[in-house]
């Protein structure tokens, strides 16, 4: 199947909300590839050489930028988008925060943190930590239409799609959204080279990011929010540590299983809390075990034994 681009969008074409009032700004047919050279979530304003005092000057009108939107010749009010994912390619480094009144554990680690990793290329393995190596598999955070009403924020999803933060969104997936207006009018952003399930600090190896998707109108098919096909998450886990949080509350119990996972990294390899806290987002899975047998909660944290191999 053919995928040569049938256009490109470059990193100034961009926009900061979700607003069915914003026009495309090109046009492709149905079945059409589009490549798209994105900026980091940070909209650029972090680099190789930034410091943590640079957390700290952060912009956050300018964060979790989208680039398009795309229109797609043909798509209407309850159509389907197929968005199928070809090709994602990280830069050569990225970036995790911890970033002041954001994540799971705000409240415990309130002071900026910057932590700058070398990215490989797709499949292998980055040392985010002296003797922690992450497997590199890179995705958008960002992939969204334009939604029902507006404006929104870039930072919430929603059935429309949005900072949704899948890791599961790989090459070879294929995510369908609704379609709420005419053309649909996709954009995408948020470049991750790699995320565990969760993201519980609020940022991944967040990346500069070259994508290639195919847009196909789909009138066969009737979703009301983002579904998606996926194939196995190239992770080698091996076997895996888990730690629990148990609870009538679902927030708590998320919150006491990466309590648990930091402590456990700390004894037993020595990690550090805040490296421990990013490590969550990069490369540890947050999964709700158990969400049924109410009036408790299970929520647990998985850590691949692999990373310490």
């Amino acid at each position: 199947m053919q995928t040569t681009p049938a256009i490109h969008v470059t990193r100034d074409r961009f926009h900061l909300a979700w607003d069915p009032a914003i026009p495309a700004i090109e046009t492709v047919g149905s079945g059409d590839v589009v490549e798209f050279d994105l900026m980091d979530s940070a909209g650029g304003q972090l680099s190789p050489s930034s410091t943590v005092e640079d957390v700290g000057r952060l912009d956050f009108s300018r964060v979790d930028q989208v680039n398009g939107p795309i229109a797609v010749a043909g798509a209407e009010p309850g159509d389907t988008l197929q968005i199928d994912l070809l090709e994602f390619e990280p830069a050569d480094w990225g970036w995790s925060a911890s970033i002041p009144g954001f994540g799971l554990l705000a409240d415990e680690f309130p002071d900026p943190y910057l932590r700058i990793t070398r990215v490989p290329r797709p499949g292998e393995r980055a040392e985010f930590l002296p003797g922690v190596r992450v497997p590199i598999v890179p995705f958008c955070g960002e992939v969204g239409v334009a939604p029902p009403d507006g404006p929104r924020s870039t930072i919430p999803p929603d059935v429309f799609g949005g900072n949704m933060d899948t890791r599961h969104l790989t090459a070879g997936a294929t995510l369908f959204l609704p379609v709420f207006h005419d053309g649909a009018r996709l954009s995408m952003g948020d470049g991750h080279a790699a995320q565990g399930d969760g993201e519980v600090c609020g940022t991944a190896i967040e990346t500069p990011m070259r994508a290639l998707v195919r847009l196909t109108v789909r009138k066969d098919l009737h979703v009301t929010a983002p579904e998606f096909l996926t194939p196995d998450v190239a992770t080698p886990v091996g076997r895996r540590y888990a730690t629990d949080g148990v609870g009538p509350d679902l927030v708590q119990a998320a919150r006491d299983a990466v309590r648990r996972m930091i402590d456990w990294l700390g004894r037993e390899h020595g990690i550090s809390s805040v490296d421990a806290y990013l490590l969550h987002s990069v490369a540890i899975d947050l999964r709700i075990s158990e969400i049924v047998d109410m009036p408790n909660y299970v929520v647990t944290a998985h850590c691949p034994l692999s990373l310490f191999d």
